[in-house]
């Protein structure tokens, strides 16, 4: 068996009187093998012939022209909204207005469409809330009301401008403007970005001359130039170095013998570099150490003598005895002593 739907409603020998019906209310004709033929709805319509269309789900006492709807008969709407779907709130009264259209009669201190909303904080206060803050107070039963306040804002009504400069986001001694939830600087001359962080690089221009190598500064450059060039950008040529003639005077005496006068020639580059040419820091710090030695070396020198010079003088006194047998003993004594002293003594002097 084969089924076969022509939409176009082609007057088919067996459906030839029903395809004009179901053409007319938007279905077709489909028939079999059998003589048997029948008309097949489009979605939305039904019945026999299509004439009937389909009411909205739930439709019950109503009827539609065209699919999907639900036109109510006189008399339900009102019983169906006002009595069983109830939608007026808060002890508010329900009326019925036709074609399925209700209002409600709020008490007191309500509104809305369904006198949801109470005459809350909010709406005491004027709805306070600044700079595009939401007041909210539990439609209206909250004790009190806050305010939701935009990015940016702070207080009770958000009635203050956050700071965004506040953390200094700005480097470099750069100005920072604030702004609503946002901040921007303004940067130093030679520094650049969002929070003036990057340095500018001068040499990017490349400005060093000659084959110079360009070190980048702060809103600066220092060019390195080669030799035989001078200048900002090395840009400069330096010139030749100028020879001087300098005549020696002749020396009268150099073993006997008369030399006359010399020729010593010097550049200008020479003695300019001569006369600002200084001691290194190396050399200050060993002409500083040779100096603190050869002072520790002279004071030990000077009390070695002196202790030498105080023994001789303590042997001289002992040297003066009253008695005239121990004079002589003495005598012999001090002698060797006073030999001592002046031989050996100075010897280790010396050898110090």
């Amino acid at each position: 068996m084969s089924r076969f739907c022509y939409p176009l409603c082609h007057p088919v020998q067996p459906c030839r009187f029903l395809s004009i019906l179901c053409c007319h209310w938007g279905g077709c004709c489909a028939w079999t093998d059998l003589p048997v033929s029948s008309c097949r709805c489009d979605p939305g319509w039904e019945g026999k012939y299509c004439e009937q269309c389909v009411r909205m789900p739930g439709c019950v006492h109503g009827t539609c022209h065209q699919p999907w709807q639900c036109i109510c008969h006189n008399g339900w709407a009102d019983v169906h909204i006002c009595e069983h779907e109830l939608p007026c709130q808060n002890g508010a009264e329900c009326v019925y207005e036709g074609d399925g259209e209700y209002s409600c009669l709020c008490p007191e201190g309500f509104h809305g469409k369904d006198c949801e909303r109470k005459t809350g904080p909010c709406e005491k206060a004027g709805f306070p809330c600044r700079n595009g803050g939401q007041c909210q107070d539990e439609n209206g039963f909250a004790r009190n009301f806050i305010c939701r306040c935009l990015a940016g804002f702070v207080g009770a009504l958000c009635e203050n401008d956050v700071d965004d400069c506040l953390m200094r986001p700005c480097a470099n001694g750069a100005t920072c403007h604030d702004g609503i939830n946002r901040f921007s600087c303004q940067c130093q001359v030679g520094f650049e970005g969002r929070f003036c962080t990057i340095n500018i690089d001068d040499c990017a221009s490349h400005p060093c001359k000659n084959g110079a190598k360009c070190y980048d500064r702060i809103n600066d450059f220092d060019c390195l130039c080669p030799d035989g060039f001078t200048g900002k950008m090395c840009e400069v040529s330096t010139p030749e170095p100028t020879w001087v003639t300098f005549y020696l005077p002749a020396n009268r005496e150099n073993n006997g013998k008369a030399s006359g006068g010399g020729l010593l020639k010097i550049s200008v580059k020479e003695v300019v570099t001569q006369r600002d040419t200084g001691l290194s820091e190396s050399q200050l710090v060993t002409v500083l150490v040779f100096g603190i030695l050869t002072a520790a070396l002279v004071l030990v020198t000077i009390l070695l003598m002196l202790r030498n010079w105080q023994r001789g003088r303590q042997r001289s006194d002992w040297c003066k005895s009253p008695s005239q047998a121990a004079r002589k003993l003495q005598e012999q004594e001090c002698q060797v002593s006073i030999l001592n002293t002046v031989m050996i003594e100075p010897r280790k002097t010396t050898e110090l």
